[in-house]
């Protein structure tokens, strides 16, 4: 069943077969360059699109990271205008309180200025009046120490002697000596 073969046989076929794999070989790298060379543009386009898909995918997450930090920022700005806002609005309450109680002492003052200006006026007329008094004191003072020391004797009238005019002179001197007390 088997034949025999001849030992050149064997190798003719084997450096045949050895051949064929090599000049296939060859072929294959010689055709695979020019299909290389004859690519289907299509290919480049999804390649180009997926280097730009990488591209965008990492944009995206530092666009995502960068918002992320700005939203951070915006409360930080936020609560930051928050407290401003309140300061002011104490600041203002406060200086409307001041403003209040500043024209509230300005009424007060000129109420109390016009007061002292009565009050001084009313001063000056009761020193008027007191050294009215006083003019008037001394004078009675004044005639009746004359009427003591007898400069001022109503009674001793030469010209009249009248018993009447001493009892009235003793009346009279009686009237001062009461003003003067």
């Amino acid at each position: 069943m088997f034949v025999e073969l001849p030992n050149e046989l064997i190798l003719i076929a084997a450096g045949t077969f050895l051949l064929g794999w090599i000049l296939a070989a060859i072929s294959g790298s010689l055709t695979a360059r020019h299909r290389a060379k004859r690519r289907d543009p299509r290919d480049d386009r999804i390649r180009e699109l997926e280097a730009e898909l990488r591209i965008a995918q990492s944009e995206n997450t530092d666009s995502r990271t960068n918002a992320e930090k700005l939203e951070d920022e915006l409360k930080e700005t936020t609560v930051g205008l928050e407290r401003r806002d309140n300061v002011i609005s104490e600041q203002q309450s406060k200086l409307e309180k001041v403003s209040s109680d500043l024209k509230d002492s300005v009424l007060k003052t000129r109420e109390l200025r016009s007061e002292l200006a009565d009050r001084a006026t009313e001063n000056v007329h009761a020193e008027a009046k007191i050294r009215e008094v006083e003019t008037e004191l001394s004078v009675s003072q004044a005639s009746t120490d004359m009427i003591a020391t007898g400069v001022l004797d109503y009674s001793f009238n030469p010209d009249q002697q009248d018993p009447d005019a001493e009892s009235n002179d003793d009346d009279a001197s009686e009237e001062v000596s009461k003003a003067s007390r």
